[in-house]
């Protein structure tokens, strides 16, 4: 998967928005202002991705494209790279989960709004 195809399928989450709130090579992936991906361009083959602890290590110890996360806390999140040789479904069920862990972490009232 290339970014573009990265940025799309984050943004195809719903109330997923966009910014560069750390500086202009970042892309920060947000839901209800909360990040669930991050997308440094300069690289243009990786994704830092919020993940179960338990499931994050067992990613890192299957798949050598799996890392803890770069300035990010490790044990949440993981960077991946998308050079190829991971499944693209794998990326996209990695996404999914980070989506997915970031909503559950929402007030009741934010869930309830990603519903109506």
């Amino acid at each position: 998967m290339n970014v573009e195809e990265l940025r799309d399928y984050c943004l195809g989450k719903k109330a997923a928005t966009e910014s560069f709130p750390f500086d202009s090579e970042t892309l920060v992936i947000k839901v209800m202002g909360k990040m669930f991906a991050l997308i440094p361009l300069e690289s243009g083959n990786k994704i830092a991705l919020k993940c179960d602890p338990a499931k994050a290590i067992e990613l890192r110890e299957e798949w050598e494209e799996i890392t803890g996360a770069y300035h990010m806390n490790k044990v949440h999140w993981n960077t991946v790279e998308v050079d190829g040789r991971l499944p693209h479904s794998l990326v996209r069920s990695m996404i999914d989960d980070s989506y997915t862990l970031v909503v559950a972490s929402l007030k009741k009232s934010e869930r309830e709004a990603l519903l109506q």
